[in-house]
């Protein structure tokens, strides 16, 4: 609502009129914006008078501590599916390039190699070392820092199986490796 009245304002002002909304708006497609120096705004708060300090809006909440049991990590909407997908991607799509790099294989010679296997078993040494954490109660977010933080860790897996997926359609309509 702010960009509005801003573009409102620009648009119908007097020193805007003669450049801007020349070529581009004519003037009778413009309205004029009148200005009120009486509009006062107030505010109140709902539920009476507030007993908490100000800090206490400050300090975040306890972090609840998730559940262990495997059906709740691993649901739709658990800390464990897109966190599992998210490494294996990352994993999948420096290792895919590194060979690529030296080999000059594509990424389906690699599987068809023997990279499958090779698959196989960083998704369960991966997947097994995800869950420990998730097993014993502790969140995602427990010990992070404010550069590696669980959310920079999401973004770097999806980003990751966007870059595995379009490595292997590019691959697939050139017909050979990328590199």
């Amino acid at each position: 609502m702010a960009t509005s009245v801003l573009g409102q304002s620009v648009i119908a002002s007097p020193l805007s009129r003669t450049r801007f909304t020349s070529s581009v708006f004519p003037s009778k497609y413009v309205l004029p914006l009148h200005r009120s120096n009486k509009m006062q705004v107030k505010c109140k708060a709902e539920g009476g008078d507030r007993d908490e300090s100000p800090l206490s809006e400050l300090t975040p909440p306890p972090s609840k501590k998730i559940s262990s049991r495997p059906e709740d990590v691993l649901s739709f909407t658990g800390p464990g599916p897109e966190r599992i997908n998210g490494r294996l991607a990352m994993i999948g799509f420096v290792s895919a390039i590194a060979v690529e790099i030296f080999t000059g294989q594509d990424l389906f010679t690699q599987i068809a190699n023997g990279g499958y296997m090779w698959f196989v078993r960083t998704s369960i040494l991966f997947v097994v070392a995800s869950l420990i954490p998730f097993s014993q109660g502790v969140g995602p977010g427990a010990k992070s820092s404010s550069f590696w933080n669980p959310d920079a860790e999401v973004w770097n897996g999806r980003a990751a199986m966007v870059g595995l997926v379009a490595l292997a359609i590019t691959e697939f309509i050139k017909g050979g490796a990328l590199l």
